[in-house]
């Protein structure tokens, strides 16, 4: 594991310099933490009526409750894990596929390289949103996880080709023809050699890919193409529209999800920010 040394270490730099990165870390934490709540909630997050409705925040009901009789609090800790388990998922999954078609892309070359690139344009250019409701339609039935798989297959593209670039630029460093001379196996000189440089930019990628796979969760749940009984931050957001809770006066129902959604997407946001321009040579601002 000691390739992970060089992100430990530009972790505690950044937070020790960078202030954007110092919010978002906080911030994200704190979020963590109220998701993690949800293991204590005292109500079952499927279950309605369970609590007065429409009623506003008040010392039993942090948040208010909304129309269905739930407590908005407890529901909104299960719907900030749900879409945080969700982002993670489309995450990790899309960035193992994108380490590998980038890798090997970017080391074997040739013929195999022209066949993975244009494996990278074709799914760049394919209209991913008409997809998605297209497979809604077909399939009537979507889980989360089967929608994470789903984006998780067209969110590595752009990143693999970043790998890629990488890669074919370690592939010509001294250290790889000494690694090739010297009979050590491909798996090793990866994890040895070529991982320490690719993996902050993978990190980069990774917070940018949560960004994108909660915008299309949240989309997705608003137009009601989500499975509305499992709480997440954008089911809660389309029954609060579904409600009406602006018209009926009830802000508090649109105001808390909305909130911990701006706190989430700016944290997420300045987290992808501080951390390219701590990759990024000319764009560095902290110091040696």
């Amino acid at each position: 594991m000691g390739f992970l040394h060089p992100v430990f270490s530009a972790i505690r730099r950044l937070f020790k310099y960078d202030p954007r990165f110092r919010f978002a870390f906080i911030a994200i934490a704190c979020l963590v933490v109220f998701a993690f709540l949800s293991i204590f909630s005292p109500y079952d997050p499927r279950s309605s009526y369970y609590a007065p409705i429409s009623q506003p925040p008040s010392l039993k009901h942090i948040f208010g409750t909304n129309g269905r009789g739930q407590d908005l609090f407890w529901l909104l800790t299960f719907a900030m894990k749900n879409s945080l388990i969700f982002s993670l998922e489309v995450a990790l999954l899309s960035r193992i596929i994108a380490i590998v078609v980038g890798i090997t892309a970017g080391y074997k070359r040739g013929i195999l390289d022209q066949i993975l690139v244009l494996l990278c344009d074709s799914f760049i250019i394919l209209p991913l949103f008409p997809l998605l409701v297209f497979l809604k339609l077909i399939m009537r039935q979507m889980s989360f996880s089967t929608l994470a798989i789903v984006l998780a297959l067209f969110g590595w593209p752009w990143d693999a080709r970043l790998i890629r670039s990488q890669v074919l630029s370690l592939r010509e460093r001294v250290f790889t023809y000494s690694a090739i001379f010297s009979g050590r196996s491909l798996l090793s000189m990866i994890f040895s050699d070529y991982l320490p440089h690719i993996l902050p930019i993978t990190l980069a990628t990774t917070v940018n890919n949560m960004l994108w796979s909660l915008g299309f969760e949240i989309t997705l749940s608003i137009l009601g193409l989500t499975p509305l009984d499992i709480p997440s931050m954008g089911t809660v957001t389309y029954w609060a529209i579904q409600q009406q809770a602006m018209v009926m006066g009830t802000w508090w129902w649109l105001a808390f999800p909305i909130g911990l959604l701006v706190l989430l997407f700016v944290a997420l946001y300045f987290l992808f920010v501080s951390i390219t321009d701590y990759i990024n040579p000319k764009a560095r601002i902290i110091s040696r």
